[in-house]
């Protein structure tokens, strides 16, 4: 089994005591550095390289969407996948995260064992984290955001990628995605990929905000 290594972001220590003693105790999960701050973030990420940086995103100097975009500039770092730690769901700093880089977000209070699925889910590469949430989020904020038109870079795209893209974007798996389209998950993961390849997006997060930004996908849509 393969070690999944994670990076703790956060200002409080007892939060970062009380993810250390979660995932530490989970097998094939261990954490291999902390950082209280976005800076200390950056810097412990170049060096020790983790799988997953669960990152907070609200802390004093450097903040964690700060912080998420360096990580997602830096080349030497892609294999590293961030994720958005916040108090609250409804919070317009996680559209602006998942903008910048990271692969998903999750509310503080979630459930460990959500928590630890979260972790091997971003890994993986095999969905959306907080489904749900992250729709929810990005439909508020292109409600108030000016109309968007379809993007010339959808053209390289093919039908069915752009089905695949629009079902991606409200947050369906691609177990579900398959079910609805009657092909097989292995068949969706490899629209996804070549969705993502062509259009230059990072992961599944950063497709959704794409579908949203192109108006391929609009507020409240529904297949």
């Amino acid at each position: 089994m393969t070690t999944i290594t994670v990076l703790l972001v956060d200002d409080q220590v007892l939060v970062r005591a009380g993810l250390r003693a979660l995932l530490d105790a989970e097998p094939g999960m261990t954490v291999i550095g902390e950082a209280g701050d976005g800076d200390a973030a950056v810097d412990l990420a170049r060096s020790l390289r983790p799988d997953v940086v669960l990152m907070d995103i609200r802390m004093p100097g450097t903040d964690g969407i700060a912080a998420t975009r360096r990580i997602s500039a830096d080349a030497a770092l892609d294999g590293v996948h961030v994720v958005i730690l916040t108090t609250f769901e409804q919070d317009d700093y996680v559209f602006e995260a998942i903008r910048s880089g990271a692969a998903g977000f999750l509310v503080k209070d979630t459930e460990p064992a959500e928590l630890l699925r979260a972790v091997r889910t971003v890994v993986a590469g095999d969905s959306l984290l907080s489904p749900r949430a992250t729709r929810s989020l990005i439909e508020a904020y292109a409600t108030h955001a000016k109309p968007a038109s379809l993007a010339p870079g959808l053209g390289v795209l093919t039908d069915r990628e752009r089905e695949v893209m629009q079902l991606v974007a409200i947050g369906l798996t691609n177990t579900e995605i398959a079910e609805q389209l009657f092909v097989s998950p292995l068949t969706t993961k490899t629209h996804v990929s070549r969705a993502m390849i062509k259009l230059g997006a990072r992961d599944r997060a950063q497709l959704v905000v794409f579908a949203y930004e192109t108006g391929l996908v609009t507020p409240g849509w529904q297949p």
